[in-house]
């Protein structure tokens, strides 16, 4: 756990450890105990303990940043055909502002079962979704599953893109979800939460009759068919 720490950390929490130490074995190697050594004892104590404390918190202050997990997928952008331009537009500029300023490597959207949009890193396998999309839907809360490696359902995003450290559902309404992928584990912030939930939002209230033509017309894409940036 310590090795996990930011330098910035392990200094501080080090110090303090061998302060203490130090502290301890003067204290019991002293020949007399006289009122000016307890209190030179208690003194460095207390200076010991704060400097661990500092340390503890500085590694919450500044948290280990997780590295990337190597990802299998060709980049491109896959939109369902029979889309009106403006909600192609829509579409093509809130997923390319998802991707870029969140730590995402792919997104997809999804109504009414249907797929409408795939983008950033893609998959050749379909994506079906199952319980964990379900109950996002039910409870009209965005499910975040921040290390994909603790779930037993993790399989669900499997058609999303193998191997992903983690996950973001959002529902869109009652009958969409949004899909956000991650680079690495606990990528997300609460402001990329905050960014997901708005353009979800956005959708539902904007967008939804016409993605309604969409899926009655049953114009969905291959998933398999390269995209196109």
């Amino acid at each position: 756990m310590v090795m996990d720490m930011p330098p910035t950390a392990r200094i501080p929490l080090a110090a303090g450890a061998v302060g203490l130490v130090l502290t301890v074995i003067n204290q019991l190697s002293a020949d007399h105990v006289d009122p000016s050594l307890q209190r030179a004892g208690v003194v460095a104590s207390i200076l010991s303990v704060v400097l661990m404390l500092v340390g503890l918190l500085w590694s919450r202050i500044t948290p280990v940043v997780a590295e990337r997990v190597e990802l299998a997928g060709r980049e491109g952008l896959v939109l369902a055909e029979g889309l009106p331009e403006p909600l192609r537009r829509e579409l093509g500029w809130g997923s390319s502002l998802l991707l870029t300023a969140t730590p995402a490597a792919c997104l997809l959207l999804q109504w009414d079962q249907q797929v409408l949009l795939r983008r950033g890193l893609l998959s050749d396998s379909r994506f079906v979704s199952g319980p964990i999309a379900a109950r996002c839907l039910q409870s009209g809360k965005a499910i975040s599953l921040v290390d994909l490696t603790l779930y037993p359902g993790r399989a669900e995003f499997d058609g999303l893109l193998p191997g992903l450290p983690s996950v973001v559902v959002q529902p869109i309404g009652t009958r969409g979800l949004l899909l956000l992928g991650g680079w690495s584990v606990r990528c997300f912030s609460r402001s990329d939460l905050i960014w997901l939930e708005g353009w979800a939002q956005r959708l539902t209230a904007e967008w939804a009759p016409a993605l309604d033509e969409v899926v009655a017309a049953a114009a969905v894409p291959d998933d398999s068919a390269p995209g196109t940036d």
